[in-house]
């Protein structure tokens, strides 16, 4: 009888590793399959996936793309790298400004003009009851025409509106919520079971300019997605503020003449990053002006290490986006957004 000899341990390791590379390569896939689907059709069920930026999968897919390139040493696992390459260059909110690279920087101070027109400057930002010190001065430093203000009491308004026109300017305050000017308000609408505002500005041209400054629901952070009560978690917390946005946007067009063909401004703090699904509700009327005009790192959220971009400032056709910037402040927990606007 003759005795079988086993295959060399070489044989069965080399063996092993083709089978680990594959099932690497099927994983990356998986991983693929699920976030380009999560991130195209952004079902509510999904949002705990969708609420961190896609870059991070796109990471953890590279990763297991570039394991199996090492155990497998085939083609396949180099073709996974390319496509999530792709699929994070296309996907991600951050590489999206890559398309404004020719277009110019705001700058602190005045508001320079567009092409020999003056533009209006918007500036966004989420004070934090100023529990991180006193942002008026980072304000003041970039001369803005209209301030959107969120996580603000009554006093602070006040405050910056002073530091900012010296008592020549007008504001408007509304459940921690608050919007400064330069110009003259001459209406304002509250919805007083939300925090969001809107006011009519009077632009020196003579136009009447609508304004709305939102602070959504605050995002849910339960990020252990083990669990199916994060999961749960997310998806009530997205609904919520799809319902507040379109509660918003139904009380914005009945009570504003003409609109959307009315010259209307729309921002504040979303609680919600660039890709949720909640800003195609703002698609068919409103562009936002990062996304058109931005330069540099977007993201607002959190000042040290942002991350996310949920703090926006949107305008309809009316307005020309020129510049946009996000400009860090030690008195925030959140970036703030400047835009420069060419009224049409």
């Amino acid at each position: 009888m003759i005795s079988q000899v086993p295959p060399p341990l070489t044989s069965v390791l080399s063996s092993l590793n083709r089978r680990l590379g594959w099932v690497l390569v099927g994983l990356s896939l998986l991983l693929h399959v699920f976030t380009v689907y999560c991130f195209s059709r952004q079902p509510d069920r999904f949002a705990a996936f969708t609420v961190v930026p896609i870059w991070i999968w796109g990471g953890g897919g590279l990763l297991l793309a570039g394991a199996a390139f090492y155990f497998l040493r085939a083609p396949l696992s180099l073709i996974m790298t390319a496509v999530w390459s792709i699929t994070l260059f296309v996907g991600a909110d951050e590489a999206r400004v890559l398309g404004n690279l020719g277009k110019p920087t705001p700058l602190p101070g005045l508001a320079a003009k567009h092409q020999g027109s003056p533009v209006i400057r918007v500036v966004t930002l989420n004070c934090a009851f100023f529990k991180k010190g006193n942002p008026a001065p980072d304000i003041e430093n970039w001369q803005p025409d209209i301030v959107l203000l969120q996580d603000i009491d009554p006093q602070q308004v006040r405050h910056i509106a002073d530091v900012l026109f010296s008592g020549r300017g007008d504001y408007r305050f509304h459940l921690s919520n608050g919007i400064v000017t330069r110009w003259k308000i001459n209406r304002e609408i509250r919805n007083p079971s939300q925090r969001d505002e809107q006011v009519s500005i009077v632009h020196p041209s003579g136009a009447s300019i609508e304004v709305v400054n939102v602070h959504l629901r605050t995002a849910a952070t339960d990020l252990r997605l083990w669990e199916k009560e994060a999961w749960v978690k997310h998806r009530d917390n997205r609904v919520v503020r799809q319902q507040e946005l379109a509660t918003t946007l139904r009380i914005l067009a009945q009570t504003t003449p003409r609109f959307p063909n009315t010259p209307t401004l729309f921002g504040g703090d979303f609680n919600a990053p660039a890709t949720d699904i909640i800003h195609r509700q703002l698609a068919p009327d409103f562009e936002n002006a990062f996304s058109s005009a931005g330069k540099g790192w977007g993201n607002t959220f959190q000042r040290r290490f942002p991350i996310l971009r949920i703090d926006h400032i949107y305008a309809t056709r009316h307005f020309t986006a020129v510049r946009s910037c996000a400009v860090t402040t030690r008195n925030s927990d959140h970036r703030m957004v400047v835009a420069d606007l060419l009224l049409r």
